[in-house]
């Protein structure tokens, strides 16, 4: 059997198990790859550390478990510039399935902080840093409601305290002290925080999306929506990089390391598409030829 003939005849098996060894030997063998950050997350980036300390910044963990692994980078990389950079932080979730997901992002990147440190000003306290405010049905009254006032929506938090008694939350009163709220979402909640928060009370939005939905976002980014936009795996690995060069940010950079594993598919996946291509379109040849 000839070259170009065995092309048009590989068994979809060998296919399949070249691909899990692509994607499965960078997860085990870690190597994060270097990116070139894009302006959309670099804007991102800028208007999170630029907020001022009277300020807040409002992370927004409306993902779900079916998309964790493309989002939930974004929300780590968030809360470790936020840390690092000492920017008051709120922490909400829309829905109660995602609860969970946001605890753990938070439980994970306060650790990694605290370990570390020597001083409680060097620690990330809860109160003082950030507030975990949690879930408050439906969506529309957080929305619009931490317009007028947080405190009066989110009465208690997600742990039971009251909201208007923790230290941080004494001068973060509404959207007037939120210097931008960042979105992480597979769905089309940022929409409706530029419907009912940005249109209303002008708050900046900032958005983490898998890469499904970029192309529905880029619109909103063009027109100035969005301030920022983090979309799918590179998105969030541009973010990790970015706080590890211009923050020095240290830590396991997921969304970098899983990029190995996103490229060596894609190239095998092109590889015998050419392959396949080039065995068809030599056998029409000799086809062709032999009539």
């Amino acid at each position: 059997m000839k070259l170009h003939e065995r092309f048009l005849q590989i068994d979809r098996r060998i296919i399949y198990a070249i691909l899990l060894l692509v994607v499965t030997l960078p997860l085990v063998f870690r190597s994060p790859l270097k990116v070139t950050p894009m302006s959309p997350v670099e804007k991102l980036f800028e208007a999170v550390d630029n907020t001022p300390d009277d300020m807040a910044v409002i992370i927004d963990c409306s993902y779900a478990p079916q998309i964790k692994a493309e989002v939930e980078p974004m929300a780590i990389a968030l809360l470790r510039h936020a840390f690092k950079t000492r920017k008051k932080v709120l922490v909400l979730s829309l829905y109660v399935e995602m609860i969970g997901l946001a605890t753990k992002a938070l439980n994970q990147v306060v650790g990694e902080f605290n370990s570390l440190a020597l001083t409680a000003n060097d620690s990330i306290i809860y109160g003082r840093d950030y507030v975990f405010l949690g879930w408050q049905p439906p969506p529309i009254v957080p929305m619009l409601g931490m317009g007028e006032s947080i405190s009066a929506i989110y009465v208690v938090d997600y742990y039971g305290n009251q909201t208007d008694t923790l230290a941080m939350m004494k001068g973060i009163k509404n959207y007037n002290n939120i210097n931008i709220l960042v979105a992480l979402s597979g769905s089309s909640i940022p929409i409706s925080w530029v419907a009912y928060a940005q249109n209303r009370y002008g708050l900046r939005v900032g958005v983490g999306c898998t890469a499904v939905s970029g192309a529905d976002f880029y619109p909103y980014y063009q027109t100035g929506q969005f301030t920022g936009l983090m979309v799918g795996m590179k998105g969030a690995a541009e973010y990790e990089e970015l706080i590890e060069r211009r923050r020095g940010v240290e830590g396991r950079r997921i969304a970098s390391e899983a990029m190995l594993s996103l490229t060596y598919a894609h190239l095998v996946i092109i590889l015998f598409i050419i392959a396949g291509n080039i065995g068809y379109f030599i056998s029409r040849r000799k086809q062709r030829r032999s009539q």
